[in-house]
């Protein structure tokens, strides 16, 4: 069901920029960045999920790569998150940002990446097909 025509560095820089998509539950945004980071702010929809973006808060940073037309995003941090308290010992320890990197080890995100251009994808995961809209374009004209 692979329908990319794109090999994966092309995939990876056509992602680079701001992109915003929805699900049933949520509005997401996320912004892939060439150093191969990326910043996500999801904004739950349903009043039910509510409870969770409390907890788990809304803007989540880390790393992504594409492999085999395939998106993989691994969370680092979770900055505003309302566990996300920093414990005081010799260092500072964030139980959020610990609980969101084994969490990505054990229950990784990945997309099957079915199609995509400057300004729209299509990805898909376990559960859902995914339609993502270009917001803007960081590449700067020369």
């Amino acid at each position: 069901m692979d329908n990319s025509k794109h090999s994966d560095i092309e995939i990876e820089i056509l992602l680079l920029g701001k992109w915003r998509f929805d699900t049933s539950s949520e509005k997401i945004t996320v912004e892939f960045r060439d150093d191969m980071t990326y910043e996500q702010t999801r904004v739950q929809i349903l009043l039910f999920s509510k409870p969770k973006e409390l907890i788990t808060g809304n803007k989540f940073t880390g790393v992504w790569y594409v492999s085999q037309k395939k998106l993989h995003l691994n969370v680092r941090t979770m900055p505003r998150s309302f566990f996300n308290f920093k414990i005081p010992l010799a260092f500072k320890i964030s139980l959020a940002d610990i609980a969101a990197t084994l969490a990505s080890v054990f229950i990784p995100e990945n997309y099957d990446v079915i199609r995509i251009n400057n300004s729209k994808f299509f990805i898909k995961d376990k559960e859902q097909s995914i339609i993502g809209t270009k917001l803007n374009n960081t590449r700067k004209p020369i």
